[in-house]
C-alpha cells in the first residue's frame, strides 16, 4: 500500500474496485435541484430504504474498463460520474453502463490519486443524479446505506449505520474516512454510500481484508473539494502546514499538562515546513484556525482543507502555560 508523506493535507489510496485508478468535477453549475434531498416518507425505516433506493438506484453505474470495473455515481444532468481513482486505473476511457442497461463511452476527465476520485464524462442529457450530504456533519449511528456493483451484481443494496468517522489507515494517511458495516465488497469501489436522504456522504473506497462489516468512504466534501480544484484549474494544489496532528482527548490533555480538553496536538513537525518557519513545536495544542475552534486533528484538516498554497492563516497554539498566536504561510505538497 503506497504511503504518503506526513502533512496536514488529503490524502488516500483505494482499495475495492476490480482495478486501479483517480479524479475531478466543476461543481459551481450543479442546479439547485440536484441539492435537495428524497423526502422522507412517513412509516418505518424499511420504508425509508425503499423510498431512497427508488429514488437514487438510477443514479448509481457500472464503470467498467480494460482490467478492471467498480461503480459509480452520476453527480450531473449532463453526464457527468464519479467514482473512484483505482476504478479507471491509468485508462483514459471507460464504459459507463446506466441502471437502465444503456452503455455510453465515457471519457476520464481528471484523475487524483491521492484522494483516490476520479471524475468521468458521458455524452447525454437529462440523467439522473444523486444529491450531496455534508460530510463533515455525520452522526455516528445514522442510517447508511451502499448502493454498487459488488462481484458484477449490478444494483446491490446494503444497509447499516456509520459505525465510526474519522478513521485513518495509517499514520501517514490524511484523508479521515467514513467507517460503515454497510457490506462493502469488490465492485462497490466508487459508488455511493447514503443517508436516510438519499444523500450521497462519501465514496465507498476500501475495507479491511476479509473482514466483515468494516468498509470505508471517502467523506463527499473532501471530493468535492478536490474535484471542483482540478475542474477549475486542471490540477490538485494541496496546503500544507507540515506537521502530524493527532486529536487532543482529556487523557492526553491531562499528560501534557494541559487544561484544554480538545484540539490537534502537534506530534511530529515536518523538517523546514511551514510549520517550523513559524515556530510550531511537538506537544503544541492547536486550538483555532483563524478564530475558529479546532476540537480534532479531523477539524484541522477540514479548517485547512480550502486553503490554497501561499495563504496565511492564524493558529491559536496552547504551549505549556502559554496561549500563543502564530501566523504561518501554507506550502505546497
Amino acid at each position: 500500500m503506497k504511503q504518503f508523506t506526513a502533512i496536514v493535507t488529503a490524502s488516500l489510496v483505494g482499495g475495492i474496485g476490480i482495478g486501479v485508478g483517480q479524479g475531478l468535477v466543476n461543481f459551481r453549475d450543479v442546479p439547485v435541484a440536484w441539492a435537495q434531498a428524497v423526502p422522507i416518507p412517513s412509516g418505518n425505516q424499511e420504508q425509508t430504504v425503499i423510498e431512497v433506493v427508488k429514488q437514487v438506484r438510477p443514479a448509481v453505474v457500472s464503470v467498467k474498463r480494460q482490467g478492471g470495473s467498480g461503480s459509480g455515481v452520476i453527480i450531473r444532468h449532463d453526464g457527468l460520474v464519479i467514482t473512484n481513482a483505482h476504478v479507471v486505473g491509468q485508462s483514459k476511457e471507460a464504459t459507463v453502463k446506466l441502471a437502465n442497461g444503456k452503455e455510453y463511452p465515457a471519457q476520464v476527465l481528471g484523475v487524483d490519486p491521492a484522494v483516490d476520485v476520479a471524475v468521468l464524462k458521458v455524452s447525454a442529457t437529462g440523467l439522473p443524479v444523486a444529491p450531496f450530504a455534508d460530510s463533515d456533519r455525520l452522526d455516528v449511528g445514522q442510517t447508511a446505506i451502499a448502493i454498487g456493483n459488488p462481484l458484477g451484481l449490478e444494483g446491490t443494496v446494503t444497509t447499516g449505520v456509520v459505525s465510526a468517522t474519522n478513521r485513518q489507515r495509517s499514520p501517514d494517511d490524511f484523508v479521515e474516512f467514513i467507517q460503515t458495516d454497510a457490506a462493502i465488497n469488490p465492485g462497490n469501489s466508487g459508488g455511493p454510500l447514503l443517508d436516510s436522504r438519499g444523500r450521497v456522504m462519501g465514496i465507498n473506497t476500501w475495507i479491511i481484508g476479509r473482514a466483515s462489516g468494516l468498509g470505508f468512504a471517502v467523506p463527499i466534501n473532501v471530493a468535492r473539494d478536490v474535484a471542483k480544484q482540478v475542474m477549475e484549474t486542471g490540477t490538485v494544489r494541496r496546503a500544507v502546514l507540515g506537521i502530524l496532528p493527532s486529536s487532543v482527548t482529556p487523557e492526553t490533555a491531562a499528560r501534557l499538562n494541559q487544561p484544554v480538553k480538545r484540539g490537534a496536538a502537534v506530534s511530529e513537525v515536518t523538517k523546514d515546513s511551514p510549520a517550523e518557519r513559524a515556530g510550531l513545536k511537538t506537544e503544541d495544542i492547536i486550538t483555532a484556525v483563524d478564530g475558529e475552534a479546532v476540537t480534532s486533528a479531523g477539524d484541522l484538516r477540514r479548517l485547512l482543507r480550502p486553503h490554497k498554497p501561499g495563504d496565511v492563516v492564524t493558529l491559536t497554539v496552547r504551549r505549556g502555560s502559554e496561549t500563543l498566536s502564530l501566523k504561518v504561510k501554507l506550502g505546497e505538497g
